[in-house]
């Protein structure tokens, strides 16, 4: 379907949808409800095809002034053409990205998952990092911020944590976040100041709904057991502790910062379905994508994304070839927006080529 037809079909269906939303009486709630989700999600879409073809009307007024007026009018019709033709591309190319198909886990709210990898506590250290610069890249975005697991090391630093990010478009900002970090620089626990290399993996889940997934009862194993050691922030003698399989996956989650065990088994369950969730999702991907990967969002956990160099001050992207000079503001979330805004351009253009 050519570009035109498409935004024909935009504008025509918003129509067909106001139309019915008319007379709600003749609709029963869910069906309204539905309509106008669409009809909401579909607004900013027609408003920007409006104003393109408002654009291309324009265009072609003046193009008309240019070839009937007198010089005086000519010389200001060509300077209208030359200004809108330098903006209407632009315009073209926002009305394409608003009509790519939308991922259905967008607006959804994360589960945010840390691990220290190679390099000992260093690693550790770094994840605690990379943690708190998620946790204020969030702060900063207005967004809610529940820590739901720390387990911490003899150092401080983190061999795990897992957090919900609670918001508007969370996971549509932070899903490209996903695979392994690299950090370069030298440990505070080294006497010569020789630089040493470490990693810690970033996993940024969907947060599931119960309709998004559904779990049968009988699929789990529940252990519970008493918090005991570091990663538990309340560590008591109580059997609070959860532990749950989901035996046909094999999937694990293991709770232990609470006092209770039923809130416990709730943060559980959570994570447990966004798991089960981007398992999925994985498996739909990879069908879709067999005979082409994504170079943005291919989503391999063991792929290594991004380097953190400290000595340079330097952080590089290595999956579109980004290296910025402000690791400083980047570690502290204030110039995040810089690396995500430039992979989420990269994934559009490369959505935008499949479809040309």
């Amino acid at each position: 379907m050519s570009l035109e037809a498409t935004l024909d079909r935009v504008v025509d269906r918003a129509k067909e949808l106001e139309s019915l939303m008319s007379s709600p009486e003749k609709l029963d709630s869910s069906a309204f409800q539905k309509m106008s989700r669409e009809l909401s999600e579909l607004a900013p879409v027609v408003a920007k095809v409006e104003a393109l073809k408002r654009t291309r009307a324009e265009l072609a007024e003046a193009r008309a002034l240019a070839d009937g007026g007198d010089a005086e009018m000519k010389e200001l019709a060509e300077a209208e053409i030359y200004e809108i033709e330098s903006r209407l591309p632009d315009l073209e190319r926002e009305v394409q990205v608003l009509l790519l198909p939308k991922d259905e886990a967008d607006e959804k709210n994360v589960i945010l998952e840390v691990r220290a990898g190679t390099g000992g506590d260093e690693a550790a250290l770094f994840a605690a990092d990379l943690f708190a610069m998620y946790q204020r890249y969030a702060q900063n975005h207005g967004w809610r911020v529940e820590v739901m697991e720390v387990s911490e090391n003899e150092v401080g630093g983190y061999k795990e944590a897992v957090a919900s990010i609670t918001g508007r478009g969370v996971y549509a900002r932070l899903k490209f976040e996903s695979g392994v970090h690299r950090v370069q620089r030298v440990p505070v626990t080294e006497s010569q100041g020789r630089i040493h290399t470490s990693a810690a993996t970033v996993a940024v889940l969907p947060e599931a709904e119960e309709v998004d997934i559904h779990i049968e009862d009988k699929d789990l194993r529940v252990d519970v057991y008493r918090s005991s050691g570091a990663g538990g922030q309340h560590v008591n003698t109580t059997d609070s502790a959860v532990r749950i399989t989901h035996i046909p996956t094999g999937v694990v989650v293991t709770q232990q910062d609470e006092k209770s065990q039923h809130k416990n088994r709730a943060k559980a369950m959570r994570i447990l379905r966004a798991r089960l969730y981007d398992l999925q999702r994985q498996a739909a991907d990879d069908a879709r994508a067999a005979d082409r990967k994504s170079q943005v969002g291919s989503g391999d956990r063991s792929e290594r994304i991004r380097t953190y160099n400290f000595p340079q001050g330097r952080v590089t992207d290595h999956r579109i070839n980004l290296t910025l000079y402000k690791l400083d503001r980047v570690i502290t979330g204030e110039a995040l927006d810089e690396v995500l805004d430039a992979l989420i351009a990269e994934d559009e253009a490369e959505r935008l080529a499949t479809l040309t």
